[in-house]
């Protein structure tokens, strides 16, 4: 049989199956049933319904095999393909196919191969089930009942979870038809199985409970609800995720199955037919009772549960005491399915309650609050559900908002509390509240700005709670809040120093309040840390102000009690520790005094017996003193390690040094109950020791990664110091009931000891995963892949996270730029002393390190550790992660210094320490000795590697454990990975032989780290395992098969392995090496690449994640070898399906795999994919809208087809900024009444006008809402960038189809921008501003289509006038509105409206705007924004000052604008001017700033320029370009005002009238010169920096040409250091530029060489003052001539110079730079003329005989070299007639060489050189001898060329120029001598030679013309010569010329009739006879002509000009 297309249908052949191997068998029969399936994949309906027989029959064959019986991918095939022809085709063999599925069940013995069978048609019959059960219901009951036989006689694990998974199947097709019996049956097996010994049958289970619960309504009952309850809180205890996420499945939704809004039960009556005897009877009590209440007499009711029932079903059990952590993991599960699948309306609606219950149950509850480990993984699951699910993944825009007030209003608002009815919330509500608000801020970013002042208000209340666990809460909300709205900065810090003063004024008092300081200090410096992120907002007054205030308190402490000391000490570090991110450029100043303020802090210690002597009290005063200081270095080290110089370094490390000599004083007891003597009543010496302890391990850490020389500031007693706080045995702390927990016989694994201590274990380890260290180089393989991601993994991950980190733990956490949260102070002092001996180790001597490892060693030996093997577990992770870390560093994977570890004994420490962790029974442990290991192998070298690889090997064959076998695979798979291709090619071989061998091994730890080794050998060994691949993918075929290798294996203890280690996700990443192995040679590898194609196939069919992942790997490394061999629409389309997965990572990669496609082609990717995936990636977009990926395919697709698809585009634009997203209308009301509050009345009456729905909320409705604003600002950021591609395209090309298709859809585009600009987002504001610019430049000089005499754009001006308005509001930006004033500029200046009284209120802004800032005050506003930092005055004036510079320089080409600006000019000039001077300073002066101390004179702006300049920098960069360019405009007008404002006059005067002088000529410079010329010398010569680009070049130089004139720049350019280093850049912009920029630099040159002194004072100066003159006249030259040579090919001795074709431009350039050059000649001293005449003498002859010059470059050549000549003759030199003598040789040369035709232009070349010659000779011919030979040889050469076709002509007109010379001198006469013989023999020779009538008939009226100018003297001599040559052609010519002779010989008669006549007389008869004949005809014909034209009248015109 055959499909449609003519592939042939795959037949088993039994009998060729059995003649192979059994392994061959198994891979045949693996192909056959891939290609089955791939067959009936690949069939319509009608193909399966015909090909249903013949698939079946080889279904059956199969299934039925006794050898080789199906294993789980055979059975996967099998089911596949019974899916397939069932769901597709008709159903007629459905019935047979089952009935024969059940009679294999039913059938045959229990032995292996028959259970195999057996297996094979239960997973078959479910399958069948799930595609077509709703046919075979009848059958249901017989097929259900042998599913049950089997299962009760089973004891394969595998066999009975299919079944359990069959089972579910059924129901799911059959749902309520199936038999309540039956059904109870499987329910109460399924129940039963839930506490199964196998994992994964419990997980089925668990499936199958759910489907039941889901399909049928047998369950809907209290009685059955119960039970299933009990049964889902007994799955929720269960180790595995795997099970807990099913249990959560099931549970949630059952509970999601019976939400009722009004959960009213219903008593079930009476069972009155025996069959319902299974229901439980009602006792005719009516009473509600709680849904899940264990009462055993309580009714049978229906289930119908509200929300608050649902989720106190949860949190019922959540609470109870006894409750185990992974049920309470489970639970919360429960919590995320129930709220995702409840939707988004219901959620929405109901956030208020969800909220409350989970602040009051799961955060409230004594139980939890209780246990500080309990509370913070209740705060974690809380965050996870509130802020990830329900924030983040549910709720919209507005809905966020809707939940931002509710926790604002009624929770935060609540305290401290106001009304008796609304009780204070507690602590721990406020906590989470606080959470949530924070995470809901981040995520709305400045749409918060709607309810800022409110969030503000309520946030500041709420910090002065008592609880500092809220205070830090509240502080990072409040950073939050003012990120996300910066205008709230200045406010919010103003009350919190008000506060703070307030507070710490009140601490001597009654009423003081220490926290409460402490409090507000923490939020102040949360808020000043976002100030360095926020420059426009910030001001530099309120951060003196803090820093002044901060200092004070530490100077007057040590006045004050004890106690109040202590805080006010805390507030000012705590303030001095925000205003560290300020960053260097502020802390610089005031670094001297900071370091003796931390001197102060950190003194030596006392001797030891005035330390006993103090109380504990006073101790802890001084440990706490300490610790806040320590705090502010640490801080210091993170933002400002730019200032830690060699002594600062040396300081700190000397704090740092008596700070730990400071912890060795203090006394062993550090505990005490009176609290009179604790500082804290919550915090003993103990406490202030750790967290002490913590700083100096961490600032130690950081001193060393970011100090100069950092390594040698080690003391002797650091390294002992950090170990001893991570490896000692007795060094711990741990509570007395987790001791008891963990003793000897009850410890199980360190990782869930659960008191958030874990006997000291590091929080650096989170299970295969490791925090990375300082400076470690990003590496993909950071996270292991075993580990998985998502939320649902990441409340998995908290199961073995032995201690929870939270913000209160360390609260500099708030002003750092760290974002995690802080784990506990124990344990984040073990965590800063792995860093810092891992730091530290490898720098120090070889004794040292040996030393430390033994003491190590010596720990982990000692003999107490056998009664505390927690504290053992505990050591061993810190140890081998210390180690670990240690050998990182070493081997350079960080930027630290490196060290040394390579001392042998240093080496077997490292080495015996390690194989002891490898024996470890913690698989995380194992995992980092064995990366410990590798690393030490590749540091250690070739000899200590090839032991270790044998000794592994050897400790493999001979231990039989599985932990060690697994442990010593994984640590040879590092080492070899760790080695390399070619460093580990010795051990290759051995290695994978060995590796092999362990992954057949059946243990799932052994074989699963094994194969893992064998990835990561193939990946590391690249090309060099080319030659293993074979074998080794045959071997991995192999193991897929074998059951032995999967979850569903027989033995329940390896099942439950493989469940946690699947092996087939390794598998699948070993084939991805494999494919990355081959490369591109995949495509030649067709046996190879089919088996993998089949691998693939199987993978891709499961359903578990890692497998997925792995799997999807695979196809996108096989797209990008194989591309061709791959379906290309099929991995499209399941691209396409894993967006919608439930995994994040799959949909993440989903994403980068369509982004690679579409990074080729964008559109064909689109065409292939199933409908629905442009929007399916915006609603991507969507949900995460910081997901750059996404936006680099709308990027990469925009790119590839915006010039076609230009008008797609801004309708796609359009879509997604109006696109509804439809809701149900459970939502609430608020969000539409927060959307009118954003605009105002006169934008909203502009939206109506211009017939636009109000973009933010369309329609006003709940049930609708738009895209977040973050989706929308992308969508505008599209549009910009297609506008600009557009604009490009249309500069490049006059027919641009795109700006056609543009202007088409221009309405669209304004209305887009005007939406945007009346948005309520800031960000969409300035969009919407940038495009309207955009626009305007682009369309506003284009003219209607329909009203070519009107603009484009005039019908919009309206919408682009409203769209301003919300600029300039008080809810506005700086930025929004500087934005806004380059569009008002942008709308005057394109002339879109010309009259100046309908310019209208977008004139009167500017207008305002200049009054309002050409005043210098701080108060300055524009519109209703008022305000503003000094920041962002600077940022809006030159935004003013720069729109009116556009218009001043548009006025040059606009007339119209000269009125507009006419009359601010005045004021504007010395604006734009003092504009100029501040952006200079700024550029150029070094910083002002000074590392002295703070108390500077002079204002607060000019103390910390430094700490501005580059904000203040950025805003001069943008506009001073602009600035300069209005100022040369005033210059090009000679405007007189211009010159005063330049010269600093302008006061003089104050009408703007100048004095009377003279402004052509001066001196010296204006006084603004250099600062002129300053700026724009540096711009071009910084061009490194990218201060400059392309565009900006030309215009600089434009600039410059005007402010180089006299007028401006007087001599100062002249000056000897300006001139050398303007022409240092001149040359390099000469030699590098385009060819537009060379230009300019020549207009420049040549003007500086008009307007040189020695140009303008005669050419008799000094002679010292001569040479400097000559030298920058010959530097000016230099330049031009350098652009000549990079131009003319063989001019420049380096030949490999030349760059430039000589096309139109290259041509125009060198035409400018050759007249340049000859204007340039005329100013030279005559004393060095001689030389620069040769040189240019010499660069016309090169040109002239250059081939490729010959067409364009001489035409326009030759009148420059006439005007050259004729400046010569005027001023004629000695050395002149010598030069033009070998000038005229050389000509003579070029003509020779040109005749001989050796180049294409040699004809061109011969024609030019003889006009050259002509040239030469008729402008400076006077200057030779009569009687030069030169001249002889000139006049020969010409006359040569007449005779010859081709340059006959152009001779011809060369002889007549220099036959009629104006001027009568020798030299002429001596040419005319040498012409004429030449000449007349030439007019009467006949001649073969064809075209060489027209030279005659030229040369002929020369004669004439000659003969008839001549002095009167000699015509009678011309004349007897010229006559008989006139005639003597008309004999040779014939009758044709008669008349043209007739015409000369007239005017010959004319001229000299006595003359003509004497001639006449004595010519010979025949002669004579002739000449009458000719004159006789020629004047006949000229009267026939005459007569012919009065015919008729005519009108000629003249055609020959």
């Amino acid at each position: 049989m055959a499909t449609a297309n003519g592939d042939p249908a795959p037949e088993l052949d039994i009998q060729k199956l059995h003649a192979l191997s059994s392994e061959q068998q198994d891979l045949y029969l693996l192909t056959f049933t891939a290609d089955l399936a791939k067959f009936v994949k690949e069939l319509d309906a009608d193909g399966a319904s015909a090909h249903q027989i013949y698939v079946k029959k080889e279904l059956f064959k199969i299934i039925n095999l006794p050898s080789p019986a199906p294993t789980r991918v055979i059975r996967n095939n099998l089911a596949r393909c019974f899916a397939g022809i069932f769901a597709k085709g008709d159903r007629k063999l459905l019935f047979e196919s089952i009935n024969e599925l059940v009679a294999i069940l039913n059938g045959g013995s229990k032995a292996d191969k028959e259970s195999r069978a057996k297996h094979a048609a239960a997973h078959c019959l479910g399958v069948v089930y799930e595609a077509a059960g709703d046919s075979a219901i009848h059958q249901s009951t017989l097929a259900v009942s042998s599913l049950l036989r089997v299962l009760k006689g089973a004891t394969h694990a595998g066999l009975r979870a299919s079944i359990y998974g069959a089972l579910g199947r059924v129901y799911v097709s059959i749902g309520a038809s199936g038999d309540e019996a039956i059904v109870r049956d499987v329910w109460k097996q399924a129940r039963s199985a839930v506490g199964d010994k196998s994992l994964l049958v419990q997980s089925k289970a668990c499936y199958c409970l759910e489907q039941l619960a889901a399909h049928t309504p047998f369950f809907d009952n209290s009685n059955d609800f119960d039970k299933l309850q009990y049964a889902a809180w007994r799955a929720l205890e269960s180790p595995s995720h795997l099970v807990r996420e099913a249990a959560a499945s099931c549970f949630g939704r059952v509970l999601v199955k019976h939400y009722s809004e009004t959960a009213a039960t219903v008593a079930l009556p009476k069972p009155k037919t025996k069959k319902a005897k299974r229901q439980s009877r009602i006792d005719g009590d009516d009473e509600d009772e709680r849904p899940g209440s264990p009462a055993p007499t309580k009714p049978v009711t229906t289930l119908a549960f509200t929300l608050a029932d649902m989720l106190r079903q949860l949190s019922d059990h959540y609470c109870r005491p006894h409750t185990s952590n992974r049920a309470r993991a489970g639970v919360a599960l429960c919590y995320i399915n129930v709220l995702r699948h409840l939707g988004e309306a219901v959620v929405e609606s109901n956030y208020s309650s969800i909220a409350k219950h989970l602040f009051t149950y799961l955060l409230g509850y004594p139980s939890i609050t209780h246990s500080r480990y309990r509370l913070l993984m209740a705060r974690k699951f809380v965050r996870v559900i509130l802020e990830d699910v329900v924030g983040r993944e549910i709720l919209g825009e507005s809905a966020q908002l809707s939940a931002a007030r509710f926790l604002i209003n009624d929770i935060l608002k609540d305290y401290p509390q106001a009304l008796k009815e609304r009780p204070e919330p507690s602590k721990h509500s406020l906590t989470g509240a606080l959470s949530a608000l924070a995470s809901l801020i981040s995520s709305l970013g400045s749409a918060v700005s709607v309810i800022a002042d409110t969030c503000r208000d309520a946030l500041l209340q709420v910090l002065m709670h008592p609880s500092y666990t809220v205070q830090v809460h509240v502080s990072h909300c409040l950073r939050a809040f003012v990120v996300a709205c910066p205008q709230q900065l200045l406010t919010s810090v103003t009350i919190c120093i008000n506060s703070v003063n307030r507070e710490l004024n009140l601490l001597g008092g009654p009423r003081q309040s220490p926290r409460r300081c402490v409090g507000y200090a923490n939020g102040l410096a949360a808020v000043l840390s976002t100030s360095s992120s926020q420059p426009l907002y910030g001001s530099v007054d309120v951060y003196s102000r803090v820093l002044s205030q901060a200092t004070t308190l530490l100077k007057s402490s040590s006045s004050s009690d004890l106690r109040i000391s202590s805080t006010q000490i805390q507030v000012a570090w705590i303030l001095l520790g925000g205003l560290m991110s300020l960053g260097p450029n502020f802390i610089k100043i005031h670094l001297s005094q900071l370091l003796l303020l931390w001197k102060n802090a950190l003194p030596k210690p006392l001797n030891k017996d005035n330390m006993t002597n103090r109380n504990l009290l006073e101790l802890s005063f001084l440990a706490h003193v300490r610790e806040c200081a320590l705090g502010s270095i640490l801080t210091f080290l993170e933002y400002n390690s730019r200032l830690l110089t060699i002594d600062v370094t040396k300081r700190l490390a000397a704090m740092l040094q008596n700070t730990s000599a400071f912890l060795h004083s203090l006394p062993s007891k550090k505990a005490t109950d009176d609290i009179a003597q604790r500082l804290s009543p919550a915090l003993q010496l103990q406490d202030f020791d750790i967290m002490v302890r913590r700083r100096v391990l961490q600032c130690y850490t950081r001193l060393v990664e970011d100090g100069p020389g950092g390594e040698a500031l080690f003391q002797s007693n650091l390294l002992p110091l950090a170990i001893s706080c991570f490896a000692d045995p007795e060094n711990y702390a741990n509570s007395l009931s987790a001791s008891i927990a963990s003793s000897a016989g009850n410890f199980e694994s360190i990782w869930d000891v659960g008191d958030n201590y874990s006997f000291g274990v590091t929080g650096l380890v989170n299970g295969f995963d490791l925090k990375p260290l300082a400076g470690e180089s990003e590496r993909s393989d950071r996270a292991h892949w075993i580990t998985r991601r998502g939320l649902e993994a990441q409340i998995d991950r908290l199961l073995v996270t032995p201690a929870f980190g939270a913000r209160e733990h360390d609260s500099i956490m708030l002003y750092s730029g760290n974002t995690e949260l802080s784990d506990p102070p124990a344990t984040q002092v073990v965590n800063a002393a792995i860093y810092l001996f891992a730091t530290a180790l490898p720098v120090q001597a070889p004794k040292v390190q040996e030393s430390i490892l033994e003491q190590l060693t010596s720990f982990l030996s000692d003999s107490n550790l056998q009664r505390d093997p927690a504290r053992k577990a505990a050591m061993s992770v810190n140890i081998a992660t210390a180690l670990f870390m240690a050998l990182k560093v070493a081997t350079r994977e960080t930027s630290l210094p490196p060290g040394d570890i390579r001392s042998e004994p240093v080496q077997k420490a490292m080495r015996e320490l390690l194989r002891v962790f490898l024996l470890s029974s913690d698989q995380f442990v194992r995992s980092i000795a064995a990366q410990a290991l590798g690393r030490l192998c590749k540091s250690a070298g070739n000899a200590f590697t090839v032991r270790e690889v044998d000794d592994l090997i050897d400790q493999i064959i001979a231990n039989r454990d599985p932990v060690a076998r697994s442990g010593f695979a994984t640590a040879l798979g590092h080492i070899y990975a760790q080695l390399g291709g070619m460093a580990g090619g010795f051990h290759l071989k051995k290695i994978l032989g060995v590796l092999n061998s362990l992954s057949s091994d059946p243990h799932p730890v052994v074989h699963f780290w094994a194969l893992e080794s064998i990835c990561r050998v193939a990946n590391s060994a690249d090309l060099n395992f080319a030659p293993f691949v074979t074998s080794t993918l045959g071997m991995l075929a192999q193991l897929l098969i074998a059951d032995t290798h999967n979850e569903e294996v027989g033995s329940a203890i390896y099942s439950n392995l493989e469940v946690e280690l699947p092996t087939p996700a390794v598998i699948a990443r070993c084939v991805d090496s494999i494919i990355n192995v081959l490369g591109p040679d995949l495509q030649d590898a067709a046996k190879t690449r089919d088996l993998i194609m089949v691998l693939l196939e199987e993978f891709s069919g499961d359903v578990e994640e890692l497998e997925l992942i792995e799997t999807l790997k695979c196809q996108e490394h096989l797209s990008l070898y194989a591309p061709g061999h791959m379906n290309f629409k099929e991995y499209v389309c399941r691209l396409q399906a894993n967006l919608d997965s439930s995994f994040p990572t799959l949909r993440a990669m989903a994403v980068d795999g369509l982004h690679n496609l579409m990074r080729r082609n964008a559109d064909e990717v689109i065409r292939t994919a199933q409908p629905g995936l442009e929007e399916k990636l915006w609603l991507l977009l969507d949900s995460t809208p910081d997901d750059d990926a996404v936006k680099n395919i709308m990027r990469n697709w925009l790119h590839q087809t915006a010039l076609t698809d230009t008008a797609p585009w801004v309708q796609r634009c359009n879509t997604i900024l109006t696109k509804v997203m439809v809701k149900s209308r459970a939502e609430a009301e608020a969000p539409k009444k927060a959307a009118l509050d954003l605009q105002d009345e006169e934008i909203a009456g502009f939206a109506t006008a211009a017939g636009t729905v109000e973009d933010e909320k369309p329609a006003g409705s709940s049930s609708q809402e738009l895209l977040r604003w973050q989706t929308r600002t992308f969508a505008m950021d599209l549009l910009s960038e297609l506008v600009v591609m557009v604009a490009r395209d249309a500069s490049a090309s006059d027919e641009s189809a795109a700006c056609l298709a543009l202007q088409g859809k221009v309405a669209d585009v304004v209305r887009i921008a005007f939406s945007a600009s009346t948005a309520g987002v800031i960000a969409l504001r300035l969009r919407g501003m940038k495009i309207i610019d955009q626009i305007l430049k682009l369309f506003g000089k284009t003219p209607d289509p329909d009203f070519p005499e009107a603009s484009l754009l005039e019908q919009y001006q309206a919408q682009i006038g409203s769209a301003l308005t919300p600029a300039f509001a008080a809810d506005s930006s700086p930025e929004l509105a500087a934005a806004a004033i380059n569009v008002c500029a942008s709308f005057i200046a394109t002339g879109i409206v010309t009259d100046v009284d309908r310019m209208g209120r977008i004139l009167k802004l500017l207008v305002s705007a200049l009054e309002n800032f050409s005043a210098d005050t701080e108060n300055a506003s524009i519109g209703d924004l008022k305000g503003l930092s000094s920041n962002a005055l600077v940022m809006v004036k030159m935004a003013v000052f720069s729109a009116w510079a556009e218009l001043q320089i548009a006025s040059a080409e606009q007339n119209y604008l000269v009125e507009v600006v006419k009359p601010h000019i005045a004021k504007l000039t010395p604006l734009w001017l003092a504009s100029l001077r501040e952006y200079a300073r700024l550029r150029f002066e070094p910083d002002i700033s000074t590392t002295g101390s703070a108390a500077m004179s002079g204002n607060l702006d000019s103390i910390y320029a430094a700490l501005n300049r580059e904000t203040l920098l950025h805003f001069y960069q943008s506009s001073w370009l602009n600035l300069v360019d209005a100022i040369a405009s005033l210059i090009d007008e000679d405007s007189e005002f211009v010159f005063d404002a330049l010269d600093g006059r302008i006061d003089e005067s104050p009408n703007g009238e100048p004095k009377p002088t003279d402004i052509n000529y001066r001196d010296e410079p204006v006084a603004f010169f250099f600062v002129l010329f300053g700026l724009a010398f540096e711009a071009l010569a910084g061009r490194s920096d990218s201060q400059t680009s392309k565009e900006q070049m030309l215009e600089i130089l434009h600039a410059v040409k005007k402010i180089l004139r006299p007028s401006v720049a007087g001599l100062a350019i002249y000056q000897e250091v300006v001139f050398s280093e303007a022409m240092d850049m001149f040359d390099r912009l000469v030699l590098t530029e385009a060819l537009n920029v060379q230009a300019v630099v020549v207009e420049i040159a040549k003007n500086l060489c008009l307007a040189h002194p020695s140009a303008r004072i005669g050419h008799a100066p000094e002679e010292e003052k001569l040479s400097e003159d000559i030298d920058q006249l010959f530097e000016l030259t230099r330049i031009i001539v350098l652009v000549i040579g990079g131009l003319v090919p063989n001019l420049a001795e380096d030949k490999s110079r030349v760059r430039h074709e000589l096309n139109d431009e290259a041509v125009g350039l060198l035409t400018l730079s050759l007249s340049a050059l000859v204007d340039a000649s005329a100013v030279f001293p005559s004393v060095i003329k001689t030389d620069l005449y040769a040189c240019i003498i010499h660069i016309f002859a090169t040109i002239l005989a250059t081939p490729s010059c010959q067409t364009t470059v001489v035409p326009q050549a030759l009148p420059i070299l006439r005007r050259f000549l004729s400046s010569l003759v005027q001023t004629p030199q000695s050395e002149t007639p010598a030069q033009l003598r070998s000038a005229l040789a050389r000509f003579l040369a070029i003509l020779s060489v040109a005749q001989r035709r050796e180049f294409d232009d040699a004809l061109a070349c011969e024609k030019n050189t003889l006009l050259a010659c002509t040239v030469l000779l008729s402008t400076a011919g006077s200057l030779f001898e009569p009687a030069d030979p030169v001249l002889a040889r000139t006049v020969s050469a010409i006359t040569d060329c007449l005779a010859s076709r081709l340059p006959s002509k152009v001779a011809a007109s060369c002889v007549r120029s220099l036959l009629l010379l104006p001027r009568r001198d020798q030299v002429a006469d001596a040419l005319a001598t040498r012409l004429l013989p030449q000449l007349l023999t030439f007019s009467t020779q006949p001649t073969d030679i064809e075209g060489l009538a027209e030279s005659r008939e030229i040369v002929v009226a020369a004669l004439t013309t000659w003969a008839v100018t001549i002095n009167p003297s000699k015509r009678p001599t011309a004349v007897a010569l010229v006559v008989p040559a006139l005639v003597g052609r008309a004999a040779c010519d014939g009758r044709e010329t008669y008349r043209e002779t007739a015409g000369r010989l007239l005017e010959l008669a004319a001229a000299d009739a006595a003359a003509f006549k004497a001639v006449v007389t004595g010519l010979i008869p025949g002669v004579k006879s002739l000449l009458e004949e000719v004159i006789r005809e020629g004047n006949v014909k000229k009267s026939a002509g005459l007569e012919e034209g009065n015919g008729e009248p005519t009108i000629a015109l003249k055609m020959n000009f």
